[in-house]
């Protein structure tokens, strides 16, 4: 009841000051100059970024462009925010205040798509281990358009009030930074923002289309890993040992059963086994087998139920197979978790006004979830923080490609891809206008 009232509150508020500053974003004047800031100096921006990604926890050099191109705004800036995270803070006046957020991290993928630019760079990861890295999710847009973001309020200072914050997120990709930078006092050591706003460009969306819609916009994600202990025998004879493989197949088959016969049917859910390994010769049981599972829901109940029916059905297949109560399957939930993400539906509705306001009535692309991706954002509106919160897409992709892989063409690369590519001068300019619109309203001056 508590975070109901505190919901219907934020509600009230966010209806009840609405901004002054549409008028002046209907002008071509906002446009004109990102499309010349592109052309000055954001492409070079995402060029460097493109080339020179990095990876989860290690976004060292990412980070420094970033600090500098936002004190080069006039921000007051502070870094090693929850690790390699960077927090630029403008207070212009008196008024709420807003916290614009991009991620800044690659994935360890060779990049194969062709482009001239595309990145050749390896990188020790925080497992020890050299990897290539790739920016195969488009992150380079996203902190290219902060930048952009950032010179447009600055120099538009006399139409806003209040106090924007900018935040370069590291670890999106495993789902960790967000938390490290909450654990690390980012609502406490910086103003607490009254409205949260971050987007993601979208390979999926036509370029110049953006995507935005009230409720869930990503499902949770935990990380679970099983171990399940064994006791090692010869293969001939396997009545004189435990085999861990076939507990582990025992343990796949009776999850599936969670999601088809515990789950409401119109409540998502899923448990996919990703990994599971075991032995090292044809005749020879292992005395241990290990699993790693990815667990996603769409509202806290359904998680709950999942992550306690994984425990449930691990340990009693140990049971079932008479392994002694101190050498049960183990059931790990990784710290690479994040609930599910909630739009506010008042705030959703307001940017919505500002968009269509902005970009005209047909610049939704709005299809339906087919999957269940997850997104760390969530953990800087989850319910008690009382931050309202709009996470929204931008189109990465020209319609002639949608428009040739119809016809039978090459497909669209998807995300977490090694073709992934985007068009980066359409989907920088177009996220930059948006958040930039977006800002000006939530901070914009009080008619006197």
């Amino acid at each position: 009841m508590k975070h109901l009232l505190a919901l219907a509150t934020t509600t009230a508020l966010i209806w009840a000051t609405p901004g002054t500053a549409q008028n002046s974003l209907a002008s071509p004047d906002l446009a004109a100059a990102i499309a010349a800031d592109y052309d000055n100096s954001l492409e070079a921006l995402f060029l460097d970024f493109h080339r020179n990604p990095e990876l989860s926890y290690k976004e060292t050099r990412t980070a420094g462009i970033m600090a500098k191109q936002w004190r080069a705004s006039g921000f007051t800036v502070t870094e090693n925010v929850g690790g390699t995270g960077v927090v630029a803070v403008m207070e212009n006046g008196e008024g709420p205040t807003l916290m614009l957020r991009a991620d800044m991290d690659g994935l360890p993928l060779v990049e194969d798509s062709g482009l001239d630019y595309m990145s050749t760079a390896t990188q020790v990861s925080i497992d020890g281990e050299e990897k290539p890295v790739m920016h195969a999710c488009g992150h380079d847009v996203h902190i290219t358009s902060l930048i952009g973001t950032a010179r447009q309020m600055s120099a538009m200072k006399d139409q806003w009030s209040g106090t924007l914050v900018l935040i370069a997120q590291p670890a999106e990709e495993r789902i960790g930074g967000a938390k490290l930078m909450m654990d690390d006092g980012l609502y406490s050591r910086f103003p607490k923002p009254d409205f949260a706003m971050a987007f993601h460009v979208s390979a999926d969306t036509p370029t110049g289309k953006l995507a935005l819609s009230e409720g869930i916009s990503y499902s949770s994600s935990d990380s679970v890993d099983i171990i399940i202990h064994g006791v090692g025998a010869h293969g001939a004879s396997p009545h004189r040992g435990k085999d861990p493989i076939v507990m582990g197949a025992q343990i796949i088959m009776n999850l599936q059963t969670i999601v088809s016969r515990e789950i409401a049917p119109l409540k998502p859910g899923v448990i996919t086994v990703g990994s599971f390994h075991s032995g090292f010769k044809h005749n020879i049981i292992s005395d241990k087998a290990t699993m790693q599972l990815t667990v996603r829901s769409d509202d806290a109940d359904t998680r709950a139920k999942l992550l306690a029916g994984i425990k449930r059905i691990a340990t009693n297949v140990g049971r079932m197979n008479d392994l002694p109560e101190d050498k049960l399957p183990e059931v790990l939930v990784s710290h690479e978790s994040t609930p599910a993400n909630y739009n506010d539906p008042a705030l959703t509705k307001r940017i919505q006004g500002v968009f269509t306001a902005r970009f005209g009535n047909d610049v939704f692309d709005n299809q339906p979830r087919e999957g269940m991706g997850a997104e760390d954002f969530a953990y800087f509106v989850e319910p008690n923080t009382d931050v309202p919160g709009v996470y929204f897409s931008v189109g990465g992709t020209p319609q002639a490609d949608f428009d040739r892989e119809e016809a039978g063409g090459a497909p669209v690369p998807s995300h977490h891809s090694p073709f992934f590519k985007v068009a980066p001068r359409e989907s920088v300019t177009l996220g930059t206008e948006a958040m930039t619109a977006a800002a000006l309203e939530l901070l914009a001056r009080k008619a006197e």
